[in-house]
């Protein structure tokens, strides 16, 4: 059988936590790949939004599944086009990396200009939904209407950065203790300790790699003090 690798996206933590959008991404490639006679090798899933000319660096999960296709020489499979982008120079990028990728709903044949013509499509549709949501706001607020709720924002604000605050906290929490093993080897460096998580395979809260700075950040988290005795060379 022919071997594919599944990737499935959703644009928010509300959707990826309640599975929306999820299970019918899965379902619609298990289908394809039964009718086609494909073989699902992996399956990679991330809540990431797909705007932005950064997105595929704020998207490491995709990544991971296009290193994956490399490895195993197979396609990534899509259910929709959108689950990759609504961005024509984001798919042609994708195309660029010369791992080849099939959208289930288009079926197994559609080759790459027809594939550019569909992101095209989705492009103007988003385009034409923000520009009509811009319009709409913007009557509105010259009609004297005030949009939102101060009190709400400021409250769902609050709420999120408690919540950001929560998990990098516990991240950190897991991480420190594989530090401070590095450490005892000798390994003192911000970079080397970033070299080593990585060659643990120990991913970034996003999913990423590790750099000086960010291992810096879990230290100081950790123990505000920690950086400071480690660039003096008195850490232990």
């Amino acid at each position: 059988m022919k071997t594919v690798v599944c990737y499935y996206r959703v644009s928010t933590v509300g959707q990826g936590r309640s599975g929306l959008g999820l299970e019918a991404q899965r379902e619609a490639c298990r289908q394809f790949a039964n009718t086609h006679g494909f073989d699902i090798a992996r399956h990679f899933e991330e809540t990431e939004t797909a705007k932005g000319a950064d997105a595929l660096d704020r998207r490491p999960i995709l990544a991971k599944a296009l290193a994956e296709a490399r490895k195993l020489k197979c396609p990534v499979l899509v259910a929709k086009l959108d689950r990759l982008s609504r961005d024509v120079a984001f798919i042609s990028g994708l195309m660029a990396s010369r791992v080849p990728f099939i959208v289930a709903e288009y079926g197994p044949d559609v080759d790459s200009f027809m594939l550019h013509i569909y992101a095209a499509v989705a492009e103007k549709e988003r385009l034409m939904i923000s520009e009509r949501t811009r319009a709409a706001l913007a009557a509105k607020r010259q009609q004297g209407i005030k949009l939102g709720n101060p009190t709400n924002l400021a409250d769902a604000q609050a709420r999120g950065q408690a919540t950001q605050k929560r998990r990098a906290d516990q991240h950190a929490a897991n991480v420190l203790p594989l530090i401070r093993d590095i450490q005892r080897l000798g390994i003192t460096s911000l970079a080397g300790i970033a070299d080593a998580l990585n060659g643990r395979g120990v991913a970034t809260a996003r999913g990423g790699n590790w750099h000086a700075a960010s291992v810096g950040r879990i230290l100081r988290r950790g123990d505000p003090c920690s950086c400071k005795r480690l660039q003096t060379g008195t850490c232990q």
